[in-house]
């Protein structure tokens, strides 16, 4: 597969389509934070695991792309987590981290663009030595007189 077939995976609606959600596990727990009472009653937090590497539904090279891209941010058992504890909501919660969740899948994709190598300008170059110059004269000035 070219890199030029993995522009389709750099957008969201894509993962949708796939269905990805099908394979996140999401996990609600108690959560600390604002919130009062309720944080005590309701459990808001919540958390998305994933596992690349056990999918069915993208093919071996887009597994191998991901496994090496969220290589810091996986488990050892080779999971992704994404916690999610901003809102009082359970639901608010839910859906900003499958938007976590998605960013992170698309940013893998994205193609980094080639630096350009770039020249000083002149003007630059010019200051440049000015100031050596005169950090020159005046470490020179504070050398004893030769008699």
């Amino acid at each position: 597969m070219t890199p030029l077939s993995f522009s389709s995976y750099q957008k969201t609606a894509t993962w949708e389509n796939l269905g990805i959600l099908k394979e996140v596990r999401f996990k609600a727990s108690l959560s600390g934070g604002k919130g009062g009472q309720n944080v005590n009653k309701v459990s808001t937090k919540i958390e998305l695991y994933w596992t690349p590497a056990e999918s069915k539904l993208i093919e071996e090279e887009v597994k191998e792309v991901l496994l090496t891209k969220l290589a810091a941010k996986l488990s050892q058992e080779g999971e992704l987590r994404i916690v999610c504890e901003e809102d009082r909501s359970q639901l608010k919660n839910k859906e900003k981290a499958t938007e976590k969740f998605y960013k992170l899948i698309t940013a893998c994709f994205k193609v980094q663009k080639k630096r350009k190598a770039t020249k000083p300008t002149k003007s630059s170059v010019t200051k440049r030595l000015e100031g050596k110059s005169k950090q020159k004269t005046i470490k020179a000035n504070r050398r004893k007189p030769e008699l």
